[in-house]
């Protein structure tokens, strides 16, 4: 008597691990002073954050008259190099 060609039955786990890192999103703020022009502040938000003129100019005021502004969003790894660019032009900022 031939008995039919089995397969061995094989259990496999399904369940996949997902790492779903989240990440905390930072704010980059710029604050005021009494060195820096509002033409070089502005064209340091353009530059740097890439802001539009318009945003760059209300952030500006904003930072005048407010004492501070925050300027960016994101991830601290992405507002770092901003903000070192930021320093690196004389302009006070920090990533709360």
């Amino acid at each position: 008597m031939a008995f039919p060609a089995t397969r061995p039955q094989i259990d496999y786990e399904d369940d996949v691990l997902l790492l779903d890192e989240e990440q905390e999103l930072r704010t980059l703020v710029v604050y005021n002073d009494d060195v820096n022009t509002f033409d070089h502040v502005i064209q340091t938000l353009i530059d740097v954050c890439n802001h539009e003129p318009e945003q760059a100019e209300q952030c500006t005021l904003l930072i005048h008259y407010k004492g501070k502004c925050a300027v960016k969003n994101g991830t601290f790894e992405e507002l770092e190099p901003r903000c070192s660019a930021i320093h690196d032009r004389g302009i006070s900022a920090d990533i709360v």
